[in-house]
């Protein structure tokens, strides 16, 4: 029989822990705050005034944070790179937690040669630079939002999967495991109904760890230009303006900077808190 936990005992112990919950309630706040946010604005994201350029932040006209260069406000791009960070961020770490829980749970079961050949085969992709990998990517396919979900998650499974088959080859030893094998469930029903489920608290915080790098990838290749193209925006992006903008209008890298942080900081606290729910050694001494 499965070990894993009920959703029950795990709603619990998110709701038995501060930090979690004040990160949660954090986080979706900003979330709500970003879809809202542009929606009530009576500016735009794109829309281009130079006579506005650079005006510092004011509550006259609703200039919250201020205009950039091309006079367009800040607050609502700010909100819009938000949305698209938030976006990157979730949809490259679910391609990456398919993909790394389903090879590292195959290759930690199945053991042998097989999992030998999967793991080197891990080892090569390692040595790939990721910046040329996705600049290799830009080449042959046009640029596109699916296209950094594409590279940012094709480079951050390798870690899940090595977490996923350590996890895996432990869970396999397990008597509920060998009581499945015995009453015939093939390895592909093993791995699915009794392997993936006790990978739960396993694959959660590692999610909220993995969230964090996946935010810091687009940043920093919005930051060399590779990353969300104009009109579009993320917070990467606007860091990379307000960069070379900041001895003449430093709010435009202070605003953006500041939800990129309080994102980043959020969610590496979340990571801690989880860890420390979910790991048996935090709760012993």
């Amino acid at each position: 029989m499965s070990e894993v936990p009920s959703l029950l005992q795990t709603r619990q112990s998110i709701r038995g822990n501060r930090l979690v919950v004040s990160c949660v309630s954090l986080l979706l706040a900003l979330a709500v705050l970003s879809l809202v946010g542009p929606l009530v604005s009576s500016y735009s994201v794109d829309t281009i005034a130079f006579d506005q350029s650079f005006i510092a932040p004011t509550l006259e006209d609703g200039r919250l944070f201020g205009t950039d260069d091309l006079g367009r406000d800040l607050f609502v791009r700010t909100l819009k790179g938000t949305q698209i960070t938030f976006l990157v961020a979730i949809v490259a770490t679910l391609v990456s937690l398919v993909i790394g829980v389903l090879y590292g749970a195959t290759a930690g079961y199945l053991g042998g040669k097989i999992d030998a050949v999967m793991m080197r085969a891990v080892d090569a992709l390692y040595a790939m630079p990721f910046v040329f990998f996705v600049i290799l990517l830009m080449v042959v396919f046009e640029r596109s939002l699916f296209l950094i979900f594409v590279a940012i998650g094709a480079i951050n499974w390798l870690d899940t999967a090595r977490i996923v088959r350590g996890q895996t080859m432990s869970i396999k030893q397990r008597s509920f495991v060998d009581a499945a094998r015995l009453t015939g469930v093939s390895s592909a029903g093993i791995i699915w109904r009794h392997i993936a489920p006790n990978l739960l608290g396993v694959v959660i915080v590692y999610i909220t760890l993995t969230i964090p790098q996946v935010v810091l990838f687009e940043s920093f290749l919005s930051f060399l230009g590779l990353g969300v193209q104009e009109p579009q925006t993320s917070l990467g992006a606007l860091v990379s303006e307000g960069v070379s903008r900041m001895e003449r209008a430093p709010w435009m890298l202070l605003f953006p900077a500041s939800f990129l942080a309080l994102l980043l900081l959020c969610l590496n606290f979340l990571g801690d808190g989880l860890r420390d729910m979910f790991d048996p050694k935090s709760h012993t001494g």
